[in-house]
Protein backbone atom coordinates (compact mmCIF):
# COMPACT_ATOMS: atom_id res chain seq x y z
CA UNK A 1 0.00 0.00 0.00
CA UNK A 2 1.20 3.26 -0.97
CA UNK A 3 0.52 5.05 1.95
CA UNK A 4 -2.06 4.66 5.71
CA UNK A 5 -4.86 5.84 3.64
CA UNK A 6 -4.65 3.54 1.12
CA UNK A 7 -4.07 0.44 3.16
CA UNK A 8 -7.20 1.93 5.58
CA UNK A 9 -9.20 2.22 2.28
CA UNK A 10 -8.62 -1.48 1.22
CA UNK A 11 -9.43 -2.54 4.19
CA UNK A 12 -12.72 -0.57 4.51
CA UNK A 13 -14.17 -2.31 1.50
CA UNK A 14 -13.10 -5.90 2.55
CA UNK A 15 -14.75 -5.18 6.11
CA UNK A 16 -17.82 -3.48 5.21
CA UNK A 17 -18.44 -6.14 2.52
CA UNK A 18 -17.24 -9.20 4.78
CA UNK A 19 -19.85 -7.96 7.43
CA UNK A 20 -22.65 -7.31 5.45
CA UNK A 21 -22.30 -10.39 3.94
CA UNK A 22 -21.30 -12.57 6.93
CA UNK A 23 -24.36 -14.78 6.47
CA UNK A 24 -23.23 -16.01 3.39
CA UNK A 25 -20.27 -18.61 2.31
CA UNK A 26 -20.34 -18.51 -1.69
CA UNK A 27 -17.89 -15.40 -1.94
CA UNK A 28 -14.65 -14.49 -1.33
CA UNK A 29 -13.34 -10.78 -1.12
CA UNK A 30 -9.27 -9.97 -0.47
CA UNK A 31 -6.78 -7.56 -1.13
CA UNK A 32 -3.23 -6.88 -2.04
CA UNK A 33 -3.23 -10.55 -3.16
CA UNK A 34 -1.19 -12.12 -6.02
CA UNK A 35 -3.64 -13.70 -8.52
CA UNK A 36 -2.27 -16.09 -10.66
CA UNK A 37 -4.04 -17.40 -14.23
CA UNK A 38 -1.01 -19.32 -15.96
CA UNK A 39 1.57 -21.10 -15.21
CA UNK A 40 4.30 -19.12 -16.81
CA UNK A 41 3.08 -16.18 -15.01
CA UNK A 42 3.82 -18.32 -11.65
CA UNK A 43 7.19 -19.06 -12.68
CA UNK A 44 7.98 -15.23 -14.02
CA UNK A 45 6.36 -13.83 -11.20
CA UNK A 46 5.58 -10.87 -12.66
CA UNK A 47 2.23 -9.92 -11.78
CA UNK A 48 1.13 -8.16 -8.61
CA UNK A 49 -2.38 -8.98 -7.46
CA UNK A 50 -4.89 -5.92 -7.13
CA UNK A 51 -5.91 -3.75 -3.95
CA UNK A 52 -9.46 -5.06 -4.01
CA UNK A 53 -11.32 -7.99 -5.39
CA UNK A 54 -14.64 -9.70 -4.96
CA UNK A 55 -15.05 -13.50 -6.97
CA UNK A 56 -18.42 -14.85 -6.38
CA UNK A 57 -19.57 -18.62 -6.54
CA UNK A 58 -16.96 -19.68 -4.61
CA UNK A 59 -16.00 -20.95 -0.99
CA UNK A 60 -14.98 -18.26 1.53
CA UNK A 61 -11.95 -19.92 3.15
CA UNK A 62 -8.43 -18.13 3.93
CA UNK A 63 -6.28 -17.65 0.55
CA UNK A 64 -2.48 -16.95 0.77
CA UNK A 65 -3.22 -16.42 -3.17
CA UNK A 66 -5.70 -16.78 -5.68
CA UNK A 67 -4.61 -19.05 -8.42
CA UNK A 68 -7.62 -19.43 -11.00
CA UNK A 69 -7.40 -23.15 -11.99
CA UNK A 70 -7.27 -24.46 -8.31
CA UNK A 71 -10.35 -22.26 -8.04
CA UNK A 72 -12.30 -24.02 -10.63
CA UNK A 73 -11.23 -21.17 -13.14
CA UNK A 74 -13.04 -18.19 -11.26
CA UNK A 75 -11.85 -14.74 -11.46
CA UNK A 76 -12.81 -11.90 -10.09
CA UNK A 77 -16.00 -10.67 -10.38
CA UNK A 78 -15.16 -7.00 -9.58
CA UNK A 79 -11.54 -5.10 -9.13
CA UNK A 80 -10.45 -2.03 -7.56
CA UNK A 81 -7.33 -0.29 -7.42
CA UNK A 82 -6.38 2.50 -5.90
CA UNK A 83 -4.62 4.91 -7.39
CA UNK A 84 -1.04 6.44 -5.99
CA UNK A 85 1.70 8.36 -8.27
CA UNK A 86 3.95 5.22 -8.38
CA UNK A 87 0.87 2.91 -9.81
CA UNK A 88 -1.66 4.94 -11.52
CA UNK A 89 0.57 4.03 -15.11
CA UNK A 90 0.22 0.17 -14.24
CA UNK A 91 -3.90 0.59 -13.14
CA UNK A 92 -4.73 2.13 -16.18
CA UNK A 93 -2.42 0.40 -18.59
CA UNK A 94 -0.80 -3.41 -18.13
CA UNK A 95 -3.82 -4.18 -15.55
CA UNK A 96 -6.36 -2.67 -17.40
CA UNK A 97 -5.68 -4.77 -20.49
CA UNK A 98 -5.01 -8.40 -18.02
CA UNK A 99 -8.21 -7.94 -16.21
CA UNK A 100 -10.20 -7.33 -19.80
CA UNK A 101 -8.42 -9.64 -21.85
CA UNK A 102 -7.11 -12.94 -19.97
CA UNK A 103 -9.49 -12.64 -16.66
CA UNK A 104 -12.33 -10.79 -18.08
CA UNK A 105 -13.12 -9.16 -14.90
CA UNK A 106 -16.97 -7.91 -15.66
CA UNK A 107 -16.38 -4.29 -13.76
CA UNK A 108 -13.26 -2.31 -13.15
CA UNK A 109 -13.20 0.34 -10.29
CA UNK A 110 -10.40 3.09 -10.07
CA UNK A 111 -9.98 5.40 -6.55
CA UNK A 112 -8.04 7.90 -5.70
CA UNK A 113 -7.56 7.69 -1.82
CA UNK A 114 -5.94 11.24 -1.39
CA UNK A 115 -8.38 12.80 -4.07
CA UNK A 116 -11.35 11.22 -4.11
CA UNK A 117 -11.58 10.76 -7.64
CA UNK A 118 -13.57 7.52 -8.60
CA UNK A 119 -13.80 6.11 -12.19
CA UNK A 120 -15.42 2.87 -13.09
CA UNK A 121 -15.48 0.62 -16.14
CA UNK A 122 -17.67 -2.11 -17.52
CA UNK A 123 -16.02 -4.83 -19.76
CA UNK A 124 -17.03 -5.39 -23.24
CA UNK A 125 -16.78 -8.57 -23.61
CA UNK A 126 -17.14 -8.69 -27.80
CA UNK A 127 -13.46 -6.28 -28.05
CA UNK A 128 -12.05 -7.54 -24.69
CA UNK A 129 -11.64 -3.77 -23.24
CA UNK A 130 -13.45 -1.71 -20.62
CA UNK A 131 -15.90 1.38 -21.42
CA UNK A 132 -16.07 3.86 -19.28
CA UNK A 133 -19.28 4.51 -16.77
CA UNK A 134 -21.01 6.85 -16.75
CA UNK A 135 -22.19 8.08 -12.75
CA UNK A 136 -25.72 8.54 -11.64
CA UNK A 137 -26.95 11.80 -10.37
CA UNK A 138 -25.68 11.84 -7.03
CA UNK A 139 -22.11 10.48 -8.21
CA UNK A 140 -22.18 6.45 -7.53
CA UNK A 141 -21.40 3.93 -9.79
CA UNK A 142 -23.26 0.67 -10.56
CA UNK A 143 -21.48 -2.54 -9.15
CA UNK A 144 -24.25 -5.56 -11.17
CA UNK A 145 -22.57 -8.01 -10.30
CA UNK A 146 -23.07 -7.86 -6.43
CA UNK A 147 -25.82 -6.28 -6.86
CA UNK A 148 -24.21 -2.94 -5.65
CA UNK A 149 -23.01 0.46 -6.06
CA UNK A 150 -19.98 2.40 -5.18
CA UNK A 151 -19.57 5.82 -4.36
CA UNK A 152 -17.46 8.07 -2.22
CA UNK A 153 -18.99 9.21 1.01
CA UNK A 154 -17.60 11.48 3.99
CA UNK A 155 -16.60 9.74 7.27
CA UNK A 156 -13.97 9.25 9.96
CA UNK A 157 -13.14 5.72 9.84
CA UNK A 158 -9.42 4.35 11.18
CA UNK A 159 -9.04 7.59 12.96
CA UNK A 160 -8.76 9.27 9.14
CA UNK A 161 -11.75 12.08 8.46
CA UNK A 162 -11.94 11.58 4.29
CA UNK A 163 -13.63 10.68 1.39
CA UNK A 164 -13.81 7.02 1.34
CA UNK A 165 -14.78 4.74 -1.48
CA UNK A 166 -17.93 2.71 -0.43
CA UNK A 167 -20.75 0.13 -1.08
CA UNK A 168 -23.79 1.11 -1.21
CA UNK A 169 -26.94 -1.41 -1.16
CA UNK A 170 -30.28 -1.49 -3.34
CA UNK A 171 -31.69 1.11 -0.31
CA UNK A 172 -29.08 3.42 -1.15
CA UNK A 173 -27.72 2.79 2.43
CA UNK A 174 -23.77 2.56 3.10
CA UNK A 175 -22.08 -1.09 4.07
CA UNK A 176 -20.97 0.13 7.48
CA UNK A 177 -17.76 -1.52 8.57
CA UNK A 178 -17.30 -3.19 12.41
CA UNK A 179 -15.71 0.11 13.61
CA UNK A 180 -18.98 1.80 12.87
CA UNK A 181 -21.08 -0.97 13.90
CA UNK A 182 -19.49 -1.01 17.23
CA UNK A 183 -20.24 3.16 17.27
CA UNK A 184 -23.77 2.36 16.16
CA UNK A 185 -24.12 -0.42 19.41
CA UNK A 186 -22.39 1.88 22.01
CA UNK A 187 -24.94 4.88 20.78
CA UNK A 188 -27.65 2.30 20.60
CA UNK A 189 -26.68 1.42 24.26
CA UNK A 190 -26.40 4.72 25.78
CA UNK A 191 -29.61 5.57 24.01
CA UNK A 192 -31.31 3.00 25.85
CA UNK A 193 -29.39 3.93 28.94
CA UNK A 194 -30.46 7.49 28.80
CA UNK A 195 -34.16 6.44 28.21
CA UNK A 196 -34.20 4.02 31.04
CA UNK A 197 -32.88 6.77 33.07
CA UNK A 198 -35.48 9.20 31.98
CA UNK A 199 -38.36 6.08 32.54
CA UNK A 200 -37.00 6.22 36.09
CA UNK A 201 -37.11 9.50 36.75
CA UNK A 202 -40.50 9.78 35.84
CA UNK A 203 -41.50 6.66 37.71
CA UNK A 204 -39.92 8.35 41.20
CA UNK A 205 -41.40 11.63 39.83
CA UNK A 206 -45.38 9.81 39.91
CA UNK A 207 -44.25 8.40 43.13
CA UNK A 208 -43.29 11.44 44.78
CA UNK A 209 -46.35 12.80 43.96
CA UNK A 210 -48.63 10.11 44.99
CA UNK A 211 -46.51 10.13 48.06
CA UNK A 212 -47.49 13.84 48.64
CA UNK A 213 -51.28 13.11 47.75
CA UNK A 214 -51.23 10.38 50.14
CA UNK A 215 -49.75 12.95 52.57
CA UNK A 216 -52.66 15.15 51.75
CA UNK A 217 -55.65 12.72 52.13
CA UNK A 218 -54.32 11.28 55.04
CA UNK A 219 -54.06 15.03 56.47
CA UNK A 220 -57.56 15.50 55.26
CA UNK A 221 -59.24 12.54 57.02
CA UNK A 222 -57.27 13.43 60.12
CA UNK A 223 -59.27 16.90 60.07
CA UNK A 224 -62.45 15.75 59.30
CA UNK A 225 -62.32 12.84 61.75
CA UNK A 226 -61.03 15.35 64.25
CA UNK A 227 -63.88 17.40 63.56
CA UNK A 228 -66.24 14.53 63.49
CA UNK A 229 -64.98 13.57 67.16
CA UNK A 230 -65.59 17.64 68.23
CA UNK A 231 -68.91 17.43 67.16
CA UNK A 232 -69.57 14.23 68.64
CA UNK A 233 -68.49 15.33 72.13
CA UNK A 234 -70.89 18.32 71.21
CA UNK A 235 -73.61 16.48 70.86
CA UNK A 236 -73.46 13.91 73.49
CA UNK A 237 -72.86 17.08 76.03
CA UNK A 238 -75.56 19.76 74.49
CA UNK A 239 -77.38 17.38 72.14
CA UNK A 240 -78.16 17.73 68.38
CA UNK A 241 -77.13 20.97 66.67
CA UNK A 242 -79.93 22.90 65.50
CA UNK A 243 -81.73 21.71 62.65
CA UNK A 244 -79.94 18.35 63.23
CA UNK A 245 -83.09 16.27 64.07
CA UNK A 246 -84.79 18.12 60.91
CA UNK A 247 -82.74 16.17 58.49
Amino acid sequence: METERHRAQMNVLIESLQLAWADRDDFYVGGNMAIYFSELQVKKNDFRGPDVFVVLDTAKREHRSWVVWQEGGRTPDVVIELLSESTEKVDRGDKMRIYARLLRVPNYYLFDPLTGLLEGYALDVAIGAYARMEPDPSGDFSCPPLGLQVGVRQAELKGISAAWMRWIDAKGQVLITPEEHAREAVAEAQAAKAQAQAAKAQADAAKVQADAAKVQADAAKAQADALAAKLAEYEKKFGPLPGEGER
